[in-house]
């Protein structure tokens, strides 16, 4: 593990501050055009396909610069000569004339061959193609043939991109000197996207997959094939979701056998060969270049994938320099102009500018330019609740101290083994799940569902909580979260979710941005699902025997949040999100496959025994 300076000489100081005083006017005052020349190249690959190619090169910018290229299945359009793109990221990078470069990878839009989903990684002694040779291929066209440049190129990319951005690390070509995958797509069933332990995300699935998914006969501006009309009838999110029925109706009902990738998920409902082969973490080796990677705490589609991605190309190249960031971000919100909001919260600062200023542009400066600038700490990462930024030499942070609290009665949660024995009952209802937002008429699937107040599910019959006396002092977590269940059920399957919540005082006077009062608010700082039926192992499923305690043990994402003085600590757990996550039937059996009267009602048991105590563990960060 690299340790890495933290302080400053007096001119790289000044270097950065020049850097972060860069702002975009210039770009305001003058067209990209007047700014940019813009190139277009179909760079032939090792097996003859071409990959369509715009390279912007800065006009009035002495001396070679570096490249910078984002490889994207979004689109590296506009196309054509007079076309032109504005270039996300930091202002500063644009000021010192970076050039930029986007590719439309292998069978997406302009470019030529077949577009596979999260390609798998040839394996050792294969022979062929994946997005590390095309990446490869890309690096070696463009140092030979990109007008100025200093035979230097990075890779950045925010989800899909971002994923592509680690893959082209792998094994890496000699002239990439740098890499930043952003909120990286990293393992589809794992814990991005599609599924968590197992348990399929539908409404991202389907709304996402119904047009990403459409099949592309040839290239084209347009991306392809137009997906099929769904009339939804007018009906909620919710609604739709639920009266479509079984998982297997949403292909005959909506999408009609369009979308390759949706019977791909159906098919393989297990973390079998082809999920393995496409898990991004396992895969980062040979990595020769720097890495930064990216990731928001409050990250709707790729919270696992950053903090994975990270600790796999710590483990699997020693000496590579890696460095993790976490801030207090929505998917992507780093990129834009502030980062100081997000729904109810305030953090106080302008989060996106900081990183962009202090982290993103001094590492690319650094290791595309060679600038005399220090390289970002290992772990730089934002402590929500005190809303403050803090750098570690290893993430999680060494020295925690484990914390454990108990459920007990009255949904009391403390951290004193409880005196009485006791379990607690809710049901799991596959007719007619728990909503994942207090208002069941939102269609779109929000992003703020990853902060919003759980308090809309106070008294319902399908959770039950536990809730902490109020902390007398600040008290900060750091790391993942275990949860320990104890539980039974009625049922042959089920999933369990586990939340993780800051109560706020009932007497705050804080005002949230969106105008409301945050008195009371009940936060929601981080949860995970695990399906049942993957308790033991993600490759064999196993039913429950009803009735019978049973042991469901897993781990909550990464956090790095304090527990304000005044607030309390909230634990809840359930059994659906719908229509985030689909319908577990609570019954032993292939959902994808499943009838809509395999769909039941279970009673769910959490165990509060000696010899069953249920448990949940925090690392607490004392400094």
């Amino acid at each position: 593990m690299l340790r890495h300076a933290k302080v400053a000489t007096a001119s790289a100081l000044l270097l950065l501050a020049a850097l972060s005083s860069a702002q975009t006017g210039g770009q305001a005052r003058q067209s990209l055009a007047e700014l940019y020349t813009k190139y277009e190249y179909m760079i032939p690959m090792r097996d003859g396909v071409k990959l369509y190619t715009a390279v912007y090169v800065a006009k009035n910018k002495p001396g070679k610069r570096p490249i910078l290229m984002e490889r994207t299945p979004y689109s590296a359009g506009p196309y054509g000569p007079t076309s032109f793109k504005n270039h996300r990221g930091s202002p500063a990078l644009r000021e010192a004339g970076y050039t930029f470069a986007y590719q439309d990878v292998r069978g997406k839009y302009m470019s030529e061959g077949e577009f596979v989903n999260v390609r798998p990684q040839l394996k050792k002694g294969q022979t062929g193609i994946d997005e590390s040779t095309d990446t490869f291929d890309t690096v070696e066209y463009l140092v030979k043939n990109v007008p100025d440049n200093n035979g230097a190129v990075g890779l950045w990319g925010i989800s899909y991109p971002g994923g592509y951005a680690g893959l082209g690390g792998i094994n890496s070509h000699p002239a990439l000197k740098a890499i930043s995958p952003q909120a990286p797509t990293s393992d589809w069933f794992v814990g991005d996207d599609f599924h968590h332990n197992g348990a399929l995300f539908l409404q991202d699935g389907f709304d996402f997959m119904l047009g990403f998914g459409q099949a592309r006969p040839k290239p084209s501006p347009s991306g392809g094939v137009a997906p099929p009309r769904v009339d939804r009838g007018g009906k909620t999110a919710y609604d739709f979701f639920l009266t479509t029925g079984a998982l297997k109706n949403f292909d005959a009902l909506h999408m009609k056998g369009t979308v390759s990738f949706w019977k791909d998920m159906m098919d393989h409902p297990t973390y079998d060969e082809f999920w393995q082969d496409r898990s991004l973490p396992k895969n980062m080796k040979g990595v020769k270049c720097a890495v930064l990677t990216v990731g928001g705490w409050f990250d709707a589609e790729d919270l696992w994938g950053p903090l994975n991605l990270y600790s796999h190309t710590e483990k699997q190249n020693p000496g590579t320099p890696n460095t993790l960031v976490m801030g207090p971000w929505f998917h992507g919100m780093w990129a834009g102009p502030t980062g100081q909001t997000f729904g109810d919260l305030d953090f106080g600062s302008r989060t996106a500018r900081y990183y962009q200023d202090n982290i993103e542009a001094p590492f690319f400066e650094k290791y595309l330019r060679g600038q005399n600038v220090p390289a970002p700490a290992e772990a730089n990462v934002f402590q929500t609740g005190a809303n403050t930024w803090r750098t570690f030499e290893s993430w999680p942070p060494k020295g925690l101290k484990k914390e454990t609290f108990f459920p007990g009665d009255s949904g009391v949660l403390s951290q004193t083994v409880p005196a009485t024995e006791g379990k607690d009952v809710y049901d799991a209802d596959a007719t007619a799940p728990t909503p994942y937002l207090a208002d069941p008429k939102v269609n779109r699937r929000t992003r703020e569902y990853m902060i919003d107040d759980q308090r809309f599910l106070n008294g319902r019959k399908d959770v039950v909580g536990y809730v902490s006396d109020t902390f007398a002092k600040d008290r900060t977590f750091a790391g993942p979260i275990e949860a320990d269940l104890w539980v039974t059920t009625t049922g042959t399957d089920g999933d369990f979710i586990v939340k993780v919540v800051d109560v706020w005082p009932s007497d705050s006077t804080v005002t949230s941005p969106r105008g409301g009062s945050m008195a009371g608010y009940e936060q929601l700082v981080r949860w995970e699902v695990m399906r049942g039926k993957f308790r033991n192992n993600l490759s064999k499923p196993q039913p429950f025997k009803p009735g019978e305690p049973t042991r469901v043990r897993f781990k909550l994402n990464d956090l790095l949040h304090t527990v304000k003085a005044g607030h309390r600590l909230k634990v809840i757990v359930q059994s659906s999100m719908f229509p985030l996550i689909d319908r577990n039937p609570n019954k032993f059996i292939n959902i994808p496959t499943a009838d809509d009267a395999d769909y039941q009602k279970a009673t769910v048991e959490i165990l509060r025994t000696k010899r069953h105590r249920t448990k949940f563990t925090f690392g607490e960060l004392l400094d």
